[in-house]
């Protein structure tokens, strides 16, 4: 098993779901990030629940070599789609599409199907193939 299927095992144990893992550096400082997503939005509490199951794991395994600090929290509310789970992830919010054709598409995500998105827009329901998708996230209007 991959360290990513351990901790998406962790998370899902406490009503989670794995949304992403990325090492970044900011301020000189390596982070392994852990982003995850509760039904109905994910609390502080749950995040920090998160992080005691995780952090004895990579005590064992560690992400990196060398130092690093572990941050799990939720991806927000305005966040970058890169794969059809965070698409899933995403049924019913709003989202904004480039596709490689250069084409702008925002609306509400409908469904996944497959490897297509089914998004509500102005003009009526859009069937795109993922492999069609240049960028995507999700937005919030306020």
């Amino acid at each position: 098993m991959s360290l990513e299927t351990d901790i998406k095992n962790l998370v899902e144990s406490i009503g989670l779901k794995l949304y992403d893992t990325a090492i970044v550096s900011e301020n000189g400082e390596t982070i392994y990030r852990v982003t995850v997503v509760g039904e109905g939005g994910t609390s502080m509490d749950q995040c920090v629940e998160a992080t005691r199951l995780i952090s004895p794991m990579l005590d064992v395994t560690p992400p990196v070599h060398g130092e690093y600090r572990l941050e799990v929290s939720s991806p927000g509310i305005e966040r970058k789609l890169k794969n059809l789970d965070h698409f899933r992830l995403s049924i019913g919010e709003k989202v904004k599409l480039v596709l490689t054709d250069k084409t702008k598409v925002r609306g509400e995500l409908k469904n996944v199907e497959g490897d297509r998105i089914v998004i509500e827009t102005e003009e009526g329901l859009r069937d795109i193939a993922f492999d069609d998708i240049a960028k995507a996230s999700t937005f919030f209007e306020w």
